[in-house]
């Protein structure tokens, strides 16, 4: 019986998960411009990656039996959920600082110039 219970949580969360990818995959395509396409395969790439790994961490402990996997499996967890978030912004920072304006839904610059994005990425917060 309590197989049975971690097969069906399991295959659940790893189902939520690629719902949550196939998501953040449809929004690449979608999405406007570089920086909602970011916003939505960061995302939802995060949240997938969530997903599914504790659905394999399930797995490995309660039917396989190996905690080893389980320990390496949240391992991959904890610095996806780390490299991920950081890879987005130095993209989105780096866009900025070529000059990538961002747009709104209509596809209209929000910034004046290319100039006004690097001077927003190269601005720092006033130390007070």
């Amino acid at each position: 019986m309590l197989d049975w219970i971690v097969w069906l949580v399991s295959w659940v969360l790893v189902s939520i998960g690629c719902v949550f990818i196939l998501t953040g995959a449809i929004g690449l395509i979608r999405m406007p411009d570089l920086y909602t396409r970011l916003h939505a395969g960061s995302v939802t790439d995060t949240g997938g990656a969530i997903f599914i790994t504790l659905g394999l961490m399930l797995q490995a402990v309660f039917v396989l039996g190996n905690t080893m996997a389980a320990i390496k499996l949240f391992l991959v967890l904890f610095f996806t959920l780390f490299t991920s978030p950081t890879a987005s912004h130095a993209l989105a920072k780096t866009a900025l600082l070529s000059g990538l304006v961002p747009t709104d839904e209509n596809g209209d610059p929000i910034l004046d110039s290319p100039e006004k994005a690097q001077a927003l990425a190269k601005s720092r917060p006033e130390k007070s």
